[in-house]
């Protein structure tokens, strides 16, 4: 049990429904679910999304796909373009003797690089193109010349994806995931086109998840869906009733007449995007925002309603629930009104 707040808290029956709604999702549409454990670094609830029948998982950096592997997950893919080097070929060799592992690669340099160092081995390749976010990734009529140059180099070619971060913005979801549907096509028909097999095509995110045209993509990696946040909130993606983590924090003054609660950036991350009304949101109020984020306290305008009194406890979802999860050792998992920690395992496992 934590001493005190503040302390990020999940609600186990929403973290476990939505697991499952989403497995159902990408069942029913015959496409596999590789979720993105950036989001959330914990074994435990990677084990829970591989019980409901997750492909295997997606992961941001060779540290986390160790960690992930060490704990039992069997297929990882990291999902950022790589330049290996010698150490990093070494870890990403005695990776593949636990895992079934693959990296993104983003340009023939890159492709031929990794060739030289992981040619012949196990370890696969995925072509990352750019469907809009303009991050990483080639342009989808020139994935075929990346695929050719990781083949001869020895390489191991799974297929193409992308990463429609352009979705995280009012009214953009639809779009970003037409543009999603459009590189992905384009790609595999000139990686196809060069002679190369594609078996695995994919895409995805949290607010284009359930948009994704599964016409073209094999595979989907959304990672946010298992807690929500406050920006999936306000684009829309979820409810309140859909959040399954937040930030337990007490009511230490009511000054000026607002809220003054004992977390704020530390514990919430500092994220706002353009669209976001607030530093975070609250499920029991949907009216009141955070306004004003300190290191320590944050400041809660609830626009002319009744002040939660002094000591009291009140849950805030953060904006952006990735960074937030990295910011703390455990996590406390509310179940039969009790708490447990889950460690967050992979916590600043940066490289």
């Amino acid at each position: 049990m934590p001493a005190a707040t503040p302390y990020l808290c999940v609600d186990l029956d929403r973290l476990r429904r939505n697991v499952r709604v989403a497995a159902e999702f990408a069942a029913g549409h015959q496409v596999a679910l590789r979720p993105h454990v950036k989001t959330h670094k914990s074994p435990e609830i990677a084990r829970l999304q591989l019980v409901h029948g997750a492909a295997g998982i997606t992961v941001a950096t060779i540290g986390e796909a160790e960690l992930f592997a060490r704990h039992g997950c069997e297929d990882v893919f990291i999902a950022y373009p790589q330049w290996v080097d010698e150490r990093s070929a070494g870890r990403l060799r005695e990776l593949s003797e636990k895992a079934r592992v693959a990296f993104a690669v983003d340009s023939p340099a890159a492709a031929a690089n990794a060739g030289r160092l992981l040619g012949r081995t196990p370890v696969e390749v995925l072509v990352e193109v750019d469907s809009g976010q303009h991050r990483s990734g080639v342009a989808p009529a020139e994935a075929g010349t990346v695929a050719t140059t990781a083949v001869r180099a020895g390489l191991e070619v799974r297929g193409v994806f992308t990463f429609p971060g352009h979705s995280y913005a009012p009214d953009g979801i639809e779009a970003a995931a037409r543009d999603e549907a459009d590189a992905l096509r384009t790609a595999r028909e000139a990686v196809e086109a060069a002679g190369v097999e594609v078996r695995v095509v994919s895409g995805g995110s949290t607010p284009t998840f359930r948009h994704s045209d599964t016409s073209v993509v094999t595979e989907l990696r959304p990672g946010v869906y298992v807690f929500g946040d406050a920006q999936q909130w306000e684009l829309g993606v979820i409810g309140p009733d859909e959040v399954a983590l937040t930030c337990r924090a007490t009511v230490v003054s009511h000054s000026g007449g607002r809220a003054v609660v004992d977390t704020g950036s530390k514990l919430l991350g500092a994220d706002r995007a353009p669209y976001s009304t607030g530093y975070g949101r609250l499920p029991a109020h949907p009216d009141a925002r955070v306004v004003l984020l300190a290191e320590q306290r944050a400041v809660i305008d609830f626009g002319g309603a009744p002040l939660p009194r002094l000591g009291s406890q009140v849950d805030v979802v953060p904006n952006h629930v990735c960074n937030a999860v990295n910011l703390v050792d455990d996590l406390w998992v509310e179940e039969a009104g009790a708490l447990r920690a889950w460690p967050v395992a992979a916590r600043g496992l940066n490289c």
